[in-house]
């Protein structure tokens, strides 16, 4: 398989490439490359796919991918509304082989390899881990020549040697994509992200991959690991957790707001996923706050 590669210069694939994205909104499309990559969101919030996890992003987010791993940040609907907004990141690509170069020691090599494996499935990092790699990656780009490599490896060793992290893509999570599907899958993830919270028939989704709906099902399964259906509830469960954080909404005002038509559908879905109910989700977030 060979992956699509995005936007950036590959040049000088021994060695890091730092980019800085300051812009209006997200418009990196659905991709993977043969590069890892590390993402720290300074200012922005959406939807984020990485693999098969749907989930939100917000400011702060801290993830690790591995090569090969697809993915795709995109802004919330309500995001391009708030006029003053902006999506402020900082993104680190290197090859997953990149220490090999700078020593042969198994001591140091084997952490870094055992990291890159793990981030085969994505990995979200938190709590103190995030907060210092952030203070790091919010000057790397400042910096040149042998500081910015230092300074990437700092960041590489308190990644390596954190427990504070979670998987995003499942354990059986494979890559099934080739380029000839990515085109395909950014008008597909595009239309539900910006359409998740109104009613979606399997039709007018099919029309956007121009496939009949028997074929969308098979085509959207094998390449996801999932059903639409399955993934549409996903998608639509993550956006009504970000609303029940907020005592603003009612859980009936986060039902409608989130795609359901009704609450026993949507208490349903969202207990599937989550293994909670949204009144009980609340109170963890309560509780959280409370700490």
């Amino acid at each position: 398989m060979k992956p699509k590669l995005i936007d950036i210069p590959l040049i000088g694939k021994q060695t890091i490439q730092v980019k800085k994205v300051d812009q209006c909104y997200l418009d990196t499309p659905f991709h993977f490359h043969e590069l890892c990559e590390l993402v720290w969101i300074e200012e922005s919030f959406g939807k984020r796919i990485v693999g098969d996890n749907v989930n939100n992003f917000s400011a702060g987010d801290l993830v690790l991918m591995s090569s090969d791993l697809p993915h795709v940040w995109q802004n919330d609907s309500i995001f391009f509304l708030k006029k003053q907004s902006k999506s402020k990141a900082t993104v680190i690509y290197f090859p997953p082989d990149f220490l090999l170069n700078l020593s042969d020691e198994r001591a140091v090599i084997q952490p870094i390899e055992q990291l890159i494996k793990k981030a085969a499935r994505g990995l979200k990092f938190f709590g103190t881990t995030q907060y210092k790699v952030a203070e790091i990656l919010s000057m790397i780009s400042e910096n040149d020549g042998l500081k910015k490599i230092l300074d990437f490896l700092t960041v590489l060793d308190i990644l390596s040697n954190s427990k504070e992290y979670e998987y995003l893509a499942s354990v059986s999570y494979k890559n099934m994509y080739d380029e000839k599907d990515t085109d395909r899958m950014v008008a597909v993830y595009q239309f539900l992200i910006q359409n998740f919270n109104r009613n979606i028939s399997l039709e007018e989704v099919s029309q956007t991959a121009h496939m009949s709906p028997t074929a969308f099902c098979r085509f959207f399964k094998s390449r996801t690991q999932k059903s639409f259906i399955q993934f549409l509830n996903e998608l639509r469960i993550g956006h009504a957790c970000k609303l029940l954080d907020n005592d603003d909404y009612s859980i009936a005002d986060v039902c409608y707001e989130s795609g359901y038509n009704n609450l026993a559908n949507f208490n349903k879905s969202f207990k599937t996923i989550t293994n909670t109910t949204p009144s009980g989700y609340r109170k963890y977030c309560q509780m959280k706050e409370e700490y």
